[in-house]
């Protein structure tokens, strides 16, 4: 499976038996597509390289032999002005047809990709990807409400940041972005004591605050107070903090706190005491849902099918 996200782009190789799957192999691009919309476009230049990275996955799979692909695309080619040009460009390059997931069906298969693995009953999930934010809030295993929103970690950069790390100035403009593009009215969910997060950021997040509170390899929950403490040193920018980003997120380090403000404000509204970091989320929701034809309960299903 090809996931064209905004920020990377992303190769897993499953091996599947019936309902049952396991991960055999991963491979990361980090193609920034989201930093080649121009006027609303993704240019000539972000289209050949969505194309370069889809090319050199296309070798990893025909060496290992595998014959079966499915290529689908969030908001790197649902939110721009010209995905039908885009698409086509990249079948006729590739071989690759690129299905384009919408807003709502992005977030509910990236919910049901993190209850793969965790079965949590109820609480609230978000995915933060490099150009929108899925929020999904469920309860007795069920999704109720769902929502995206039209800003990642790339696109907030972009717009927000002048430089690599953010000084006062691209603070300020950060916070009041997202500010206005989650709107309190926009933002339609009952408070969560636990928010379940999946996404590169979160990852990122859980692997700084590893290092930063000394947690256990196999721990995956970080407190809202240890989460919140820990962005207000990274905000900081001082050596030690630009070293601990060097260290674990080197690929990130020009996003990771615009993806970590985006997910303290979705903290704040949901009022949870504490983030959840799933390992799987839209490529397994999608794998599931899509591919082995699992069934959603009650309300969730009918979101999905609709």
């Amino acid at each position: 499976m090809i996931d064209i996200g905004s920020n990377s782009m992303r190769l897993t190789l499953y091996e599947v038996e019936g309902e049952r799957f396991r991960t055999l192999f991963r491979e990361k691009i980090m193609a920034g597509l989201a930093g080649y919309v121009e006027h609303g476009d993704l240019s000539e230049e972000g289209i050949a390289c969505a194309c370069g990275a889809l090319g050199r996955f296309g070798e990893t799979l025909r060496s290992l032999g595998v014959e079966s692909v499915s290529v689908f695309a969030t908001a790197s080619l649902r939110n721009i002005g010209n995905t039908a040009q885009a698409v086509e460009a990249i079948r006729a390059a590739t071989g690759y047809a690129v299905e384009v997931i919408g807003n709502e069906e992005e977030a509910l298969l990236g919910y049901a990709g993190a209850m793969e693995e965790l079965h949590r009953r109820s609480g609230a999930f978000v995915d933060i990807g490099g150009a929108s934010t899925e929020v999904v809030s469920f309860e007795e295993g069920r999704p109720v409400a769902a929502a995206s929103f039209p800003m990642g970690s790339l696109s907030l950069y972009k717009k927000c940041v002048k430089k690599i790390l953010p000084g006062e100035g691209s603070l300020r403009r950060l916070r009041k972005t997202i500010g206005q593009t989650i709107g309190e009215e926009d933002f339609p969910f009952a408070p969560h004591s636990s928010l379940v997060c999946s996404g590169g950021t979160a990852r990122a997040a859980l692997k700084i605050a590893g290092k930063l509170y000394g947690l256990p390899a196999e721990e995956n929950t970080v407190s809202r107070k240890q989460f919140r403490d820990m962005c207000r040193f990274l905000r900081g920018g001082g050596n030690e903090s630009v070293d601990l980003l060097l260290k674990l997120a080197p690929d990130r380090i020009h996003t990771i706190l615009p993806g970590l403000m985006i997910l303290e404000e979705i903290l704040r509204r949901f009022r949870a005491e504490e983030l959840v970091v799933s390992r799987y989320g839209v490529r397994e929701g999608y794998l599931c849902l899509r591919l082995l034809r699992r069934e959603q309960e009650g309300e969730g299903a009918a979101l999905y099918r609709a």
